[in-house]
């Protein structure tokens, strides 16, 4: 390394071998003025050594040093491996809010058309499936009712039980003032009928099963395993999906009326303990007060909130991106979409069926 005229020359091989002492000598020249760096001594160079010469360039920058008299192989190897060379990106000016709108308004018509097919695909194998079972594995019905239906009993009886208790509990303090105690049978059976017993269940399956659907299938997209099915001609919705919903419209009537049952027994519990009402009192008022449409309401919707958390958790599980992160952030979402729409629909229903003008 020499210097002379404003010129730093380089000699020799610029390789990962020699490039750590020349910098050390570089220490003597750095405090000079260094207008080009002379290139024609160097016999060989590597991506070390094109590091070495960003890293003059860097540290004499306020001189803008240029590169001369290179040779073919020094100039060839600058462009290759060089990082100042690349193309510096312009800065990304403030979109326009119209197109933030018309980008919006596409993926949203992007997004609904892919649940249109998707929804169309899962009704019609479903209904296939019935009568031909072709691409399907054996017992996959049974199985997924054990997972969705059975394993949940637990979790629903209980917050059903202690959602009775508690909604007796507080009404029977305000209808005990005006002896009314006999009315609580009226609200803990047609609140658990209508609304209670069917939403509860929907939220505890949109969490249960609602996010495992969206994990499952999101981390079958991710490891190909999706691609593979299709790869041996086997439907992935037919396969993966279909169990799924057959299971869940079976599970969802029974985990309803065990909710429902449950909930209404927690209220008997109250009636008996704080209200001194006797279980046959209860129990007629309750028979009494209930009618066939609540129950066909009840069970009605149920049907409806159990096909909405199998259809989102199948939409973002097939389209998810990225790796580990992005399972978990589908998962995220349609455990989030379930519950929303499974509160929307709920909404829509008892507009339909009890709004009176």
């Amino acid at each position: 390394m020499e210097y002379r005229d404003q010129t730093l020359f380089l000699e020799g091989e610029l390789t990962k071998f020699t490039v750590s002492p020349l910098l050390k000598e570089f220490s003597n020249f750095r405090e000079r003025k260094i207008t080009s760096i002379d290139l024609a001594g160097v016999t060989s160079i590597d991506s070390a050594g094109t590091a070495f010469i960003d890293e003059l360039r860097q540290i004499l920058k306020e001189f803008t040093p240029n590169l001369v008299n290179m040779n073919n192989t020094v100039e060839n190897a600058i462009k290759t491996f060089s990082s100042m060379e690349l193309e510096k990106s312009a800065p990304k000016g403030k979109e326009n809010f119209l197109i933030i709108l018309g980008e919006s308004f596409f993926r949203w018509k992007d997004s609904v058309k892919d649940t249109v097919l998707l929804v169309a695909d899962i009704f019609y194998w479903s209904f296939v499936g019935l009568f031909n079972h072709k691409g399907q594995r054996k017992g996959s019905v049974i199985q997924q009712s054990l997972l969705i239906g059975v394993d949940a009993v637990g979790i629903i009886g209980l917050l059903s039980l202690i959602l009775g208790l508690i909604l007796a509990l507080q009404s029977a303090a305000q209808l005990r003032q005006f002896g009314a105690n006999i009315f609580v049978a009226d609200l803990i059976a047609i609140s658990m009928v209508t609304e209670l017993g069917p939403i509860l269940t929907a939220i505890i399956l949109a969490g249960r099963s609602g996010s495992a659907i969206a994990s499952e299938i999101a981390t079958m997209k991710v490891t190909e395993e999706i691609d593979a099915l299709k790869m041996m001609a086997i439907n992935p919705i037919r396969y993966i999906v279909v169990p799924k919903f057959h299971a869940i419209t079976i599970c969802i009537p029974l985990l309803v009326t065990i909710s429902t049952l449950i909930g209404i027994f927690g209220g008997l519990i109250i009636a008996i303990t704080y209200l001194d009402l006797s279980a046959v009192v209860f129990f007629n008022r309750v028979f009494e007060v209930l009618t066939m449409k609540d129950a066909l309401v009840g069970l009605g919707k149920s049907f409806f909130f159990a096909w909405v958390i199998v259809i989102i958790g199948s939409y973002y599980g097939f389209n998810v991106k990225g790796g580990a992160e992005g399972v978990g952030k589908v998962t995220t979402q349609a455990v989030v979409a379930s519950i929303f729409w499974v509160i929307i629909l709920d909404a829509i229903n008892s507009l339909i069926f009890y709004f009176k003008i």
